[in-house]
């Protein structure tokens, strides 16, 4: 009786790890990023010029590309200046950070496991942020 409830114990405790340490796939966040960035065109802030140039989804669309061809470095700029952008709902700035979160976690494990370009761009990150 003992031993069936430590078991069972053991795998709620297993499942509820597994579910806490859940990573997300970068490609994933990024695609749900650009689905939420084509549903509505945003208008611009309060003050806000629209900038020319490719609509935000198809930046992240780019970004997407970069990423998996591993120009990691050119996926964060991108990224990092889709963020600084006025022209975006709360909704598809919110899916755009969790999209950087998710890229950034990944970026920074294969720095941490000596990938040159991960490297490479969490020091393009880094000066993107202090650069502000």
């Amino acid at each position: 009786m003992i031993l069936r409830r430590s078991a069972s114990l053991a795998l709620v405790l297993l499942v509820s790890v597994a579910t806490a340490c859940k990573k997300e796939d970068p490609v994933a966040e990024l695609e749900k990023s650009a689905a939420a960035l084509d549903k509505a065109p945003a208008a611009p802030a309060e003050g806000a010029e629209a900038t020319p140039g490719p609509a935000p989804a198809e930046q992240v669309k780019q970004a997407i590309a970069d990423f998996k061809s591993g120009k990691m470095e050119d996926a964060v700029t991108r990224l990092q200046l889709l963020r600084a952008q006025p022209v975006m709902t709360p909704e598809q700035r919110m899916a755009l950070q969790d999209s950087i979160a998710s890229v950034m976690q990944e970026i920074y494990a294969m720095a941490q496991n000596g990938d040159a370009r991960a490297k490479a761009a969490v020091a393009q990150y880094e000066r993107m942020q202090t650069g502000r």
